[in-house]
């Protein structure tokens, strides 16, 4: 079952008017690494913010770090992200205390390296399952609240550098990643018409706390990264703004690649 947490008090009706003019978003994954700092950045211009992590304790520490930056209204609810029970209660958890929801950051996604060979079902059943189901159900879910919506709403999922460029052991993992970039365009004739968009970003080489338990994982990729160097959460979550934002208004259906120029030239890391 999913948790609930609160980084505020009560959302009252008193609080509740004075922050109806500000946008309510939803990222999933946002316990650490680049959903952490999507959720601060959303924060930062405005916005009121729903985090979802599968483990409680990085939605409770989230929900505590975000609130002391005093930006905002910050609410929590930890669980299973692909989970219809879970989505649901990110659904209700925007509407019952804010009564809108304006951006959707599907974010939530797993990783499973392995030979093609001897890949197995069950692997390949929970990347998809996540990575694929959980980002098109919160999409259905959001999207139905939106469409009631005069503005609408901005939704955008995470995908990878590995939807465009070969990388050995993320067979699985690629494809849904690309996957979810033609969802992404896909879904632009059935959503355009109630005001939604829908975006993606494909970050490469990114400095998290997964990726930086690699003691060699930032020298390796500053050697690989024209630009010299692997993204930063922050640089991610730039985009990512920027995309939900309003200034992107006439931008749906795309994908963003933020790779430091990795993709242009795509030298393996296992060369």
């Amino acid at each position: 079952m999913p948790t609930t947490l609160q980084g505020i008090e009560t959302l009252g009706e008193c609080t509740k008017k004075k922050m109806k003019n500000q946008k309510v978003a939803i990222v999933t994954g946002a316990g650490q690494g680049i959903g952490l700092e999507i959720a601060r950045k959303l924060l930062d211009t405005g916005s009121n913010v729903i985090v979802n992590d599968l483990e409680k304790s990085l939605t409770e520490q989230a929900v505590a770090n975000l609130s002391r930056l005093g930006k905002g209204a910050v609410m929590g609810c930890s669980g299973d992200s692909a989970s219809e029970i879970v989505i649901q209660e990110l659904i209700d958890l925007a509407m019952k205390n804010f009564g809108r929801i304006d951006q959707v950051v599907c974010n939530a996604g797993i990783t499973l390296f392995g030979s093609f060979l001897d890949y197995s079902r069950e692997d390949f059943t929970e990347v998809t399952r996540v990575n694929q189901a959980g980002t098109f159900f919160l999409t259905q879910a959001a999207s139905q609240r939106m469409k009631d919506q005069p503005e609408g709403g901005a939704i955008l999922f995470t995908s990878s550098v590995t939807a465009h460029q070969s990388h050995e052991n993320l067979a699985a993992y690629a494809m849904s990643k690309a996957a979810i970039e033609m969802l992404a365009k896909n879904l632009v004739l059935e959503l355009a018409p109630f005001g939604i968009r829908i975006n993606t970003i494909a970050p490469g080489a990114t400095l998290t706390e997964r990726t930086t338990s690699d003691p060699d994982y930032a020298s390796t990729w500053s050697k690989l990264t024209p630009i010299g160097r692997p993204a930063s959460p922050e640089d991610i979550a730039e985009a990512a703004a920027f995309l939900l934002s309003d200034a992107a208004r006439h931008i749906t259906g795309q994908t963003l690649i933020v790779d430091g120029g990795w993709t242009s030239i795509s030298p393996s890391p296992y060369a």
